[in-house]
């Protein structure tokens, strides 16, 4: 690689083609919260294990919840609530039959 000149390909570390830092300067793209918001919109959900307490936040409409039951939501990309229950299997379920990839939330 050898160039070394200004924008020109240099020998990086493990041969690894890297730009001169001469005179270049850094761009960062920038995503607007709406952008963010659409990503993965019909196309990832999340499943989520919840508190009872939780549940009135986020599923105004649910009856009063026993406080030991340990629940599962399963929430669209950008956080509508689509699911609750308490079988976690039931999540992947829904996320399936919604054509949704799902990932888990900690």
């Amino acid at each position: 690689m050898g160039h070394g000149g200004r924008g020109r390909p240099v020998a990086g570390p493990a041969g690894i083609a890297m730009e001169a830092k001469m005179g270049l300067k850094s761009v960062t793209p920038t995503v607007s919260k709406a952008d963010l918001a659409h990503l993965g919109a019909g196309e990832v959900g999340y499943i989520r294990k919840m508190k009872a307490d939780e549940v009135s936040r986020v599923f105004p409409e649910a009856p009063e919840i026993d406080p030991s039951l340990d629940l599962w939501a399963l929430f669209g990309a950008d956080g509508t609530p689509i699911l609750l229950t308490d079988n976690r299997s039931s999540t992947f379920y829904k996320a399936a039959e919604d054509d949704l990839r799902t990932v888990s939330l900690h």
